[in-house]
């Protein structure tokens, strides 16, 4: 099937309830072994009149594509910006509670006024602070008052802001992980982007887990090479 052509509709019904600025957000490295959840965050209000050429989702994108969206998404947005959580903070809080401190984090960097309105991928409002106190529930400093959250499956498929934020997410992930592999060399990660490749769960079983590695999820370590695991 071929890749579909994002529109801005979502954005301007958003915009035309009242919202002056829209944000668009979407997440990469929620299922890697290693390295940072990271969520992109690009706002558009009514100034942006098309969607960006070229924009689709991160996963239809070839690494060049995506990397020569960067300097254009940055131009036809309003504002955009990134936020990460380390693996510590998704063992000690968990992938949800983790991905909403990367996206309050994201959503702190913007230039200006914060979205009055997000656009979220997916099914499940991750990003609003729950009202109990439970992990991150509200008491971290790195967690603020979000606008209205609407959630659209396949929205960065089909909304132009949402998958632009893929975009910006996926390569500064992958820029992250090109650099670790130089100071954590043996996994891979310039290819593997911490993903559970086949080489880069041998070489956990090799070398062990390292510091950047998610030691809360079921890592294969002391399994031999080629033996699968549960």
């Amino acid at each position: 099937m071929a890749p579909i052509d994002p529109t801005l509709d979502e954005e301007r019904a958003l915009l035309a309830t009242g919202a002056t600025r829209v944000g668009g957000v979407d997440e990469v490295g929620r299922g890697a072994l290693a390295g940072p959840v990271t969520v992109g965050v690009v706002v558009v209000d009514a100034s942006v009149t098309g969607a960006l050429a070229g924009v689709r989702d991160s996963k239809d994108l070839s690494p060049r594509a995506r990397a020569a969206l960067v300097p254009a998404i940055g131009a036809w947005a309003v504002t955009s910006a990134v936020g990460h959580a380390s693996p510590a903070e998704i063992d000690a809080f968990g992938m949800t509670a983790a991905l909403r401190l990367a996206g309050h984090r994201a959503l702190a960097r913007l230039d200006g006024p914060a979205p009055e309105a997000v656009l979220l991928d997916g099914r499940h409002d991750w990003l609003t602070v729950p009202d109990q106190e439970d992990l991150l529930g509200g008491g971290h400093p790195d967690l603020g008052a979000v606008g209205r959250v609407v959630t659209r499956v396949k929205a960065d498929q089909r909304c132009a802001a949402v998958a632009a934020a893929s975009v910006l997410a996926k390569v500064t992930r992958d820029a992250l992980m090109v650099g670790w592999d130089e100071t954590h060399p043996g996994y891979g990660w310039a290819r593997n982007k911490g993903y559970a490749s086949a080489e880069h769960q041998d070489a956990i079983r090799r070398l062990g887990p390292s510091p950047l590695h998610r030691r809360s999820w079921n890592l294969p370590i002391g399994a031999p090479q080629g033996e699968p695991t549960v």
